[in-house]
């Protein structure tokens, strides 16, 4: 065997096995099923620092593979799903507050301050869910560009009554657990229809 012919059949030995590595052996190639409307949209929120987990975590109750998020049809689907959800969420969150401001003034005599914080964070609220229903209708009729701002502006409603309320995360009245709830969930919709209104 020549000299040149020997680096030539070692090259070829070299692809031969990357290809079998990769499985690209033609057909005992294995092909990968592709995954719900849900895992597609949720791998594609990096650019929004919402990580797959996150934004499952966000839209589905559960983990299982029966959840109905998972039903979603496609992307415009999946939009629908977070902005209704974000918009649920404020409505369950604001609830909570005043339900947890009007057992707080029940219990204790302390005002003022405490008070106006806390009246202060709803009327953040009472803002956002009005808006936050009409994204919901605006996204499920296609229409991403509008609701985008007014995710992005709802964004700053959980973070603005943990500066208000319970800076800190303490204060004289602590805010429920629904809050904190609404703010993962604005920030994963928000991702999600920002990602829609770049490709639709």
């Amino acid at each position: 065997m020549s000299s040149c012919a020997l680096p030539a059949l070692l090259l070829a030995v070299v692809l031969a096995s990357a290809a079998a590595v990769r499985g690209d052996s033609g057909a005992g190639a294995e092909t990968t099923k592709p995954g719900t409307a849900m895992d597609q949209v949720c791998g594609s929120l990096g650019g929004y620092y919402v990580t797959p987990s996150l934004c499952t975590s966000a839209l589905c109750s559960t983990s299982a593979a029966s959840d109905p998020c998972r039903a979603a049809r496609d992307a415009p689907a999946v939009a629908a799903l977070a902005v209704r959800l974000a918009a649920r969420n404020a409505t369950v969150a604001q609830r909570s507050i005043q339900s947890a401001a009007a057992a707080a003034n029940a219990t204790t005599s302390s005002a003022g301050g405490a008070e106006e914080a806390v009246r202060s964070c709803l009327r953040l609220y009472a803002g956002a869910v009005p808006a936050l229903h009409w994204a919901a209708a605006s996204v499920a009729a296609g229409r991403y560009g509008g609701a985008t701002e007014v995710l992005q502006m709802a964004q700053n409603v959980a973070a603005g009554c943990e500066g208000i309320v319970a800076p800190g995360g303490a204060g004289p009245t602590a805010l429920p657990p629904e809050n904190g709830r609404f703010g993962d969930m604005v920030f994963v919709a928000h991702a999600v229809v920002a990602s829609m209104a770049t490709t639709y």
